[in-house]
C-alpha cells in the first residue's frame, strides 16, 4: 500500500515537473515572437482601517496589470487566465 501511494505520488510530482519545463519552453518560443506578455485590467481597492474596528473601502480606478500567457507564473507575472478570473485587487 505504501509502495503504491509513493510511486503516485512520484509520478505526480514528476508529471508536474514535465509540465512546467513545457510550459517555461512554450514560453520561450512566444517571447521570440513578442506574444509572451500581455495586460488585463484590474479594479483597485484601497482598505483602509478605521478607529471603530471597521474598514472603509475606497475604489481607485482601473489599471492595466502586465501578465505572462502561460499556465504558471513566470518572470514575476501572474498568468492572465488566472488574473482574468481575479480582476479585483485589494491593496
Amino acid at each position: 500500500m505504501k509502495r503504491r501511494l509513493f510511486q503516485g505520488l512520484l509520478f505526480l510530482l514528476a508529471s508536474t515537473v514535465v509540465l512546467y519545463a513545457g510550459d517555461w519552453a512554450v514560453l520561450r518560443v512566444r517571447m521570440a515572437r513578442q506574444t509572451a506578455f500581455s495586460t488585463v485590467q484590474v479594479a483597485q481597492f484601497l482598505a483602509t482601517p478605521l478607529k471603530n474596528h471597521t474598514d472603509e473601502y475606497d475604489y481607485m480606478g482601473t489599471a492595466a496589470q502586465p501578465c505572462v500567457r502561460s499556465i504558471f507564473p513566470h518572470a514575476s507575472e501572474p498568468p492572465c487566465w488566472w488574473l482574468k478570473r481575479h480582476a479585483t485587487q485589494w491593496e
